[in-house]
Parts: C-alpha cells; sequence; structure tokens
C-alpha cells in the first residue's frame, strides 16, 4: 500500500514539473528582451538600424544589437527568426524571395523607409563634359548611354588586363549582381571585363581614388550613399524601364525600388509597441543622404551620425513615436 501511495505521489509530482515547465516555456515564448537587427553591409542600412535602436533602447527600454551577412543570408535570418527587425530592405533585388518570404507570412512588412532612388552605372560628369577648373578635359563627350561605352573601351582600361575595358559591379553576395552582370551581355559589352570589388568599402575606394586623380572610371553605385552626395556624377542612361524587358534580360534602367521595413511574423506578438513604431517609419533619398554626407565629412560611426541626425530632424522622427516616448529619446541624446 506505501509502494503504491509513493508510485502515486511522483506520478502527481511528475505532472505537476511538466505543467510548470510548459508555462515557463510558454511565457518565455510571448517575450523578447533584445531586438536583433540585419546589417547587410552598407552605411545606410546602418545609420537606419542606429535610429532605431536609439528609440527601441531608449524609449522601449529593449536592448539592442545587429547581425551582419549578405543580404540572402540576412533575409533568410529574418525568415528564420534570428533577426528580427530589417531597415533597409531593396525589394526588387530580392523580389521572388522578398514575395515568397511575405507570402508565406515569414516576414510582415511595416513601412516603406523611401522609394526616391537611383541605381545603375555611373561615370564622374568630368569624364563626359571636363572640368574647367581642375584643368580636365571631356574624355568621353558623346557618352551618353550604357551601351555607348562599347565606342570607349581604351578610355576605361582594365589596368590587369590593357586590351579590354573595366566596368565596375558590385561585390559578389549583393542581390544586384547578377542584374548588373547581365546588363553588361545585354549591352554588348564583349570588350568589358565586369569586376567585382571585395567589398562595398573597396567599390567606394575604387571610385573616389579615380575622381581625386581626375581618372575615368565607370561602374555601379545608388543613391542615397555619400559618394553620390560628394562627387558629382552623371548616371549612364538605359532604355526606360519595361516590366518584361527587365524580368528578359534586365535591358531597361533599373526602376526606382521601394525600400523598405520588415520584420519577423512573430514580432507583433514579442515586441507589438516596436511594431508599431517601425510601421510609422519613413524618411528619403535627401534625408538619408544628409547622414550619409555628414558621416563621410566628419569621420563619425553609424551611431553618432545616427544621433546628429537626430538632432537635425527632430521634427521627423518625434512623428513615429509617442510624446512620453519623445520625451525619454530626446534625453538620451
Amino acid at each position: 500500500m506505501r509502494n503504491t501511495f509513493t508510485l502515486l505521489l511522483m506520478t502527481l509530482l511528475v505532472i505537476v514539473l511538466s505543467a510548470c515547465s510548459g508555462e515557463t516555456q510558454s511565457e518565455s515564448d510571448s517575450s523578447i528582451n533584445t531586438i536583433t537587427f540585419a546589417d547587410p553591409g552598407w552605411d545606410s542600412v546602418r545609420v537606419h538600424n542606429q535610429i532605431a535602436a536609439t528609440i527601441i533602447e531608449n524609449g522601449f527600454g529593449y536592448s539592442t544589437e545587429v547581425t551582419a551577412g549578405s543580404t540572402p543570408a540576412t533575409v533568410q535570418g529574418l525568415r528564420n527568426g534570428d533577426i528580427n527587425v530589417y531597415m533597409e530592405l531593396w525589394t526588387d533585388n530580392i523580389k521572388e524571395i522578398y514575395n515568397e518570404a511575405k507570402d508565406k507570412g515569414d516576414i510582415i512588412e511595416t513601412s516603406i523607409n523611401f522609394d526616391d532612388n537611383e541605381q545603375g552605372y555611373y561615370v564622374p560628369t568630368y569624364v563626359i563634359e571636363g572640368d574647367q577648373e581642375r584643368g580636365i578635359e571631356p574624355i568621353a563627350p558623346d557618352l551618353k548611354t550604357v551601351e555607348d561605352l562599347k565606342d570607349y573601351k581604351e578610355v576605361f582600361q582594365d589596368p590587369e588586363q590593357p586590351e579590354m575595358g573595366r566596368v565596375y559591379g558590385s561585390p559578389s553576395g549583393w542581390a544586384v549582381d547578377a542584374i548588373l552582370e547581365e546588363k553588361v551581355k545585354t549591352y554588348g559589352l564583349e570588350d568589358f571585363n565586369y569586376f567585382r570589388p571585395g567589398s562595398g568599402a573597396a567599390l567606394a575606394t575604387s571610385l573616389a581614388d579615380a575622381y581625386e586623380s581626375g581618372e575615368a572610371w565607370v561602374g555601379y553605385y545608388w543613391s542615397p550613399t555619400w559618394v553620390t552626395s560628394i562627387y558629382d556624377l552623371t548616371l549612364l542612361e538605359e532604355p526606360e524601364y519595361n516590366k518584361e524587358q527587365y524580368q528578359k534580360d534586365y535591358g531597361t534602367e533599373i526602376p526606382p525600388m521601394k525600400v523598405t521595413t520588415a520584420v519577423h511574423k512573430d514580432m507583433p506578438e514579442l515586441a507589438p509597441e516596436v511594431v508599431d513604431f517601425i510601421k510609422q517609419y519613413e524618411t528619403s533619398n535627401e534625408l538619408t543622404q544628409s547622414a550619409l554626407e555628414y558621416m563621410r565629412e566628419n569621420g563619425t560611426n553609424a551611431k553618432e551620425t545616427a544621433h546628429w541626425w537626430m538632432k537635425e530632424h527632430e521634427d521627423v522622427w518625434t512623428e513615429w513615436v509617442s510624446e512620453e516616448v519623445v520625451t525619454k529619446v530626446k534625453g538620451s541624446l
């Protein structure tokens, strides 16, 4: 009888402990202490991360961290829940993956950060028009379109293969890389090597070095960036965007992209106030570019730049959150 009672007592204890364990797990699943942002590798997303992090940390009391990686890797991280928030998704560059993730409910599009951007193949304007103040004569006066580049192979000579021209593309791993490489083929630039710099910083350095020396350079860039803000560049023309042609061989201009913010599907439950804030997050090409120009000219990091931007554009970010949050965040700056 004593053995039976002991066995019954142990069974009840196991049931109670299991129930308590299940309750604890459920509670932990519905809360979050640290918000993780995606860093796919360029300055503008880092600044937006820091603007949002400043508000989330000081206004809502969460800690934040960043996970760096390529665009595909960080988007997958967002889908898996390893990353909670993405502040700058260039949706057309990853249209299939992005739409699939949204349609399956893995991620939630929260706002349009900005949609007045440009990207494509640029040259320094002095290559076409010259620069009298710097004593630079026009090098390619009739250059207007990407296709025209085939007449200027010698101007954009590849230093490693002098009989060829060189066009700078994006680093490998960036979603736009395949688009840019296909454009070279589409426009018949058989005498040009498509060159992938090792990083976004290496791409910027190649252009900056050429610009400061007054040399010819052609390659990929986009706005908003400090590069397109500081340097006088010309975006080479392409046929007007046509969806059918673009999907066939990318033989049109890259259309202005809807650059969005997005969160993992669980975020509305884990941190609803954070999601409500990010739904209000909206800037512009000009606003973003102002931060990048400040960063370049003053040698500040992303966090320092974000704090400068928030002081400079208080009228913008204070519209995204309540007066209570505004007061807390202002006190932290």
